[in-house]
């Protein structure tokens, strides 16, 4: 059932109840209901934007260079962080659950081979096929996997809005979802337990619902947000105010500061948009070994090509610039991509008429072009994930997506200021230091040095050697990605949830966002954070039993 409004609540009896109906809640309710447990799943926003939902999610952004606002990086509405998804599906690395010394020493609890299980369960939520996440390669030159792996693939979502793919799985009688229903308060048992929580119906209706198992699920920030003003009631709880609570928040360096040329057709087409044979997107990626990644003491980084920054006129595409003219056109952009991918490519100083000149002196092409890029990308069953053009020059951008470095002084805290409802907001500082960097222009070294001893294509920087570091930090923003602020460990003294995301100081108290990953790697967090869903069911399941 889906409903908007709180009657009934007052007496709720669910096994389950999970605040937040994006990816990970609505993947925690699906398995719950599947395994034989009933589900009361709260949203705060409604089916569509609500401004007044969005407003709640407002913070202070200590640096604006190096997070986007809120409203890019929270969705307040049914389907949650799923409609702001780019629909990559990748899993994490081994290399990622292992402290690297010189480098990092956060560990997860968990081996890899615990969550490896749940990823197929993932993919399935996730509509992005099967979990193939390895193919042989397309070419001899990229075989050799002793210091580049090119095997390693991403998989795209063909539905990646959850609250569409799922709805009519959600209309089961076990789970109970309710729109325009904020949590804004909880209220504690003398054996530490939550025994209610406090839900509002957009500010007008305030009620008080019995809980049995309570899981946190809306996004990191928002996840953190309300850990916080929990402890903000009870000070010595989640390590203490000092403790790791809304500490070591992370993201990715995410951009491209060289272009690559490939030496042949042949290897363009390995690192392209490619479609698998069950009805799903793939694409490849060159990571550097976990070897080279260990001798090198490299923060672990992510490549592939891209199409030439299509803010710049001078590529002489009219396909190029009339995807520009599009991202320039945020109404219109802010319906066909999301918006953090938007901004990455907006430049204030571009000319628009060249931009016009070349989609004019193109039009031939773009009238073949478009039509079969819109099939593909909007009504076909298999959803073409972007953009990427081949030409004559072999010659495209090279992006990169790397883990960030923990960091503790990277953090995130309640402020003076209460939204409408009452809770206090956030303050956000999050900081990219030099290692970073150093890192990622390393990384681009060896990878560079690979690319001319196999013959595979030659890399080209856009900037002075001397200015690499600097550009890569100037450039770094990011808050799409909210990690490690609630992650999982040990215990209490590093961590706030233990490896089966139940808090460490509340026993019913479970949380299930990016927050609880105490590194980042460099994947996107979405497939892994499902994988997660599916696992906490399962835990939830025999617990409930018991």
């Amino acid at each position: 059932m889906i409903a908007h409004g709180l009657h009934g609540l007052a007496s709720n009896n669910a096994d389950v109840t999970v605040i937040g109906a994006g990816p990970a809640g609505i993947t925690l309710a699906l398995e719950c209901a599947r395994i034989g447990k009933s589900v009361l799943l709260l949203e705060s926003g409604a089916k569509g934007g609500s401004r007044d939902a969005q407003q709640l999610s407002g913070a202070q952004i200590i640096d604006v260079n190096s997070h986007y606002e809120m409203a890019v990086c929270v969705s307040r509405r049914f389907g949650g962080a799923s409609n702001l998804w780019g629909a990559r599906c990748q899993p994490l690395d081994p290399i990622d659950f292992s402290a690297r010394p010189g480098l990092t020493e956060a560990k997860w609890p968990i081996a890899f081979e615990e969550l490896l299980p749940f990823y197929a369960a993932a993919c399935s939520y996730a509509s992005c096929g099967e979990p193939a996440f390895t193919a042989a390669a397309m070419h001899d030159a990229l075989h050799d996997r002793a210091q580049v792996d090119t095997h390693r693939l991403e998989r795209f979502s063909n539905r990646p809005k959850f609250q569409r793919a799922h709805k009519t799985s959600l209309s089961s009688p076990r789970i109970d979802v309710r729109l325009n229903a904020t949590v804004i308060g909880f209220a504690l048992r003398e054996n530490g337990a939550i025994g209610e929580i406090v839900v509002s119906r957009s500010g007008r209706e305030r009620i008080t619902i019995p809980v049995r198992e309570v899981v946190i699920a809306c996004g990191g920030l928002e996840s953190t947000r309300l850990l916080l003003t929990i402890q903000r009631e009870h000070p010595e709880i989640f390590g203490g105010t000092g403790g790791p609570l809304g500490r070591y928040y992370m993201a990715h360096l995410v951009g491209d500061i060289a272009n690559i040329t490939f030496a042949s057709d042949n290897h363009v087409d390995a690192f392209g948009f490619l479609l698998d044979g069950n009805g799903s997107y793939v694409r490849r990626r060159m990571i550097l070994s976990d070897e080279v990644q260990r001798e090198n003491k490299l923060l672990n980084c992510a490549f592939w090509p891209i199409v030439m920054p299509v803010s710049d006129a001078s590529h002489g595409s009219g396909i190029s610039s009339l995807a520009y003219l599009t991202v320039a056109l945020g109404p219109l952009a802010r319906r066909v991509l999301p918006e953090a991918i938007r901004m990455r490519h907006l430049r204030p100083d571009v000319a628009w008429t060249r931009h016009l000149e070349n989609a004019m002196r193109d039009l031939p092409r773009i009238a073949a072009f478009l039509p079969k890029f819109a099939y593909q990308r909007y009504v076909a069953t298999a959803r073409l994930p972007g953009l990427f053009v081949k030409n004559r020059m072999r010659r495209y951008g090279l992006a990169y997506h790397q883990e960030q470095l923990s960091d503790r002084s990277s953090r995130v805290w309640l402020n003076r200021d209460t939204d409408r409802l009452g809770v206090p907001r956030l303050s956000v500082c999050l900081k990219f230091d030099r290692r970073n960097a150093e890192s990622l222009v390393r990384s681009h070294r060896l990878l560079q040095k690979w690319l001319d001893r196999t013959s595979v294509g030659t890399l080209h920087y856009r900037y002075p050697n001397e200015e690499l570091e600097d550009t890569v930090l100037a450039r770094a923003r990011h808050g799409t990605h909210q990690i490690g602020t609630a992650r999982m460990g040990l215990d209490r003294r590093d961590a706030v949830v233990d490896r089966s995301l139940r808090t460490f100081d509340v026993p019913n108290l479970h949380v299930l966002s990016s927050a609880v990953m105490p590194t980042s790697g460099q994947a996107g967090p979405t497939l892994t954070i499902i994988a997660l869903a599916v696992k906490l069911a399962r835990d939830l399941g025999q617990t409930l039993t018991a």
